[in-house]
């Protein structure tokens, strides 16, 4: 299913967690690049290219971010599918605009967005983390399941 495809993940809040469970499929060598773990504002915009005013007009944990996280992301790796994160797994952080379990996510090919969508997910730090890698991994299965059909 992942004829032609390499990932890469730019990820926030959870930490590495889509990249370890992607790579803890044996053969994952043949169709995974890279991961940037950018947890700082400081590591999004130097390590993916995000627009300083973006975060200070957005937040960390928004649309744009992520958008700018997944492009910026394809720019540097040598993967043709990414994936990118952003979000507030608590048990601090949230506020009544962005409460805790606001997550972000984004898939891109190389300059071209895919989708982008916010979920609100419930629960302790790791349940939040937790369903946001499974999230992130849904919308690669979607995406690999449209792109396959294209191609019949």
């Amino acid at each position: 299913m992942l004829q032609n495809r390499v990932l890469a993940t730019a990820e926030s809040c959870t930490g590495g967690w889509v990249a370890k469970s992607l790579t803890d499929v044996d053969g994952s060598s043949q169709w995974f690049d890279c991961s940037i773990v950018s947890y700082s504002n400081f590591s999004k915009q130097a390590l993916l290219g995000v627009n300083p005013t973006v975060i200070d007009q957005y937040g960390a944990v928004s649309q744009a971010v992520v958008e700018q996280m997944v492009l910026g992301l394809l720019e540097r790796c040598d993967a043709n599918l990414g994936i990118s994160i952003s979000g507030i797994a608590g048990p601090g952080g949230g506020s009544d605009e962005k409460p805790v379990g606001t997550v972000w996510l984004a898939w891109a090919t190389p300059g071209k967005l895919i989708e982008s969508v916010c979920f609100q997910f419930d629960g302790d730090r790791d349940a939040v983390r937790l369903q946001a890698v499974f999230e992130a991994l849904e919308g690669v299965e979607r995406f690999l399941a449209s792109d396959v059909s294209k191609q019949d």
